[in-house]
């Protein structure tokens, strides 16, 4: 016995469905976000859009990574918000992580560690334009928790023209297509 076809509009329905949920688990999985400022200067300009893999776990010394920034006046993380508002990020070189030595000479804040190595739970982030960025010379210690991603690639169509809203700061990344 044959069985019914669902004909040309069942397979476009079946097609329109298998898109939509491999969007669904790229975008959980994939964070695109745009370069504002100069802090990654010469790895990353202003207006470059960048592919990053939420994997946090994958960071390592050398990554780059997308952090969740703390309040710029009172250094501290913001209490976890709903799932709809959107962290203020950050793009960041990993420059160490839990059990590495202290990097004393890129970051006389944390000199005063006796310890010598970076605490559980903690990562060193430094932009690599020192004069431009906001990081763990200021900040101190990352939690290791606000490590949202690691960029894995430069995407195409970026650079010093690409789009931006208003109220873009220098330094904060923005996610593209999550507003």
């Amino acid at each position: 016995m044959r069985r019914p076809s669902l004909g040309p509009l069942g397979a476009l329905a079946g097609t329109v469905a298998c898109v939509a949920i491999a969007a669904w688990q790229a975008r959980r999985h994939l964070l695109i976000v745009t370069v504002s400022g100069d802090s990654m200067r010469p790895a990353y300009r202003d207006g470059e859009r960048l592919l990053a893999v939420r994997s946090p776990a994958a960071a390592r010394v050398g990554s780059v990574v997308v952090a969740e920034s703390p309040d710029r006046e009172t250094l501290t993380w913001p209490e976890r918000a709903p799932a709809t508002a959107e962290p203020v990020l950050l793009i960041k070189r990993v420059a160490a992580t839990a059990g590495d030595p202290v990097p004393h000479g890129a970051v006389t804040g944390l000199a005063a560690d006796r310890r010598g190595r970076v605490p559980a739970g903690r990562v060193v982030l430094l932009g690599d334009n020192a004069a431009a960025s906001f990081d763990s010379r200021q900040v101190g210690y990352f939690p290791a928790d606000r490590v949202v991603a690691v960029v894995v690639r430069r995407l195409c169509g970026g650079g010093a023209r690409a789009h931006r809203t208003p109220g873009d700061r220098p330094g904060t990344p923005k996610k593209e297509g999550d507003r």
